[in-house]
């Protein structure tokens, strides 16, 4: 359990900060172009959804065997779940709607991903290091 709770923690820890300042630091405009945004975003409801997120990515990552251990564990799972959210939020995203320089944004969207998910893959690494 300490070791869910360590890599939850530490997916806000390193997630919530890069979340802020890229979406509504450093990249806003050109968010608010992509029509990103309707309205204001929420942020309590945006840390909510991270919380929630790396609750659930830390578990299920006790459940994700390949015969790989340490590093190379972890940056697998985060490839994988990283696909996963890559395609249900930035494909669907311009799937779904009239996306304003749709390549722009999916290059933005996808570098911020990999950033994400790569940040966790390291936290995973570091909670679970000498575990497997």
């Amino acid at each position: 359990m300490t070791k869910i709770l360590l890599a939850a923690t530490g997916y806000v820890v390193v997630v919530f900060p890069l979340a802020y300042v890229w979406h509504l630091g450093l990249f806003k405009e050109k968010y608010e172009a992509f029509g990103y945004f309707e309205g204001e975003p929420n942020i309590p409801l945006g840390l909510a959804t991270i919380v929630i997120q790396g609750a659930a990515l830390s578990l299920l990552y006790l459940f994700f065997h390949t015969g790989s251990a340490g590093l190379a564990r972890a940056f697998q799972f985060a490839g994988l779940v990283g696909l996963f959210f890559w395609t249900s939020h930035v494909l669907a995203l311009v799937a779904k709607q009239d996306v304003p320089n749709a390549g722009s944004f999916i290059a933005m969207e996808t570098g911020y991903l990999v950033m994400q998910f790569g940040l966790f893959a390291l936290v995973l690494g570091l909670v679970h290091r000498g575990a497997e």
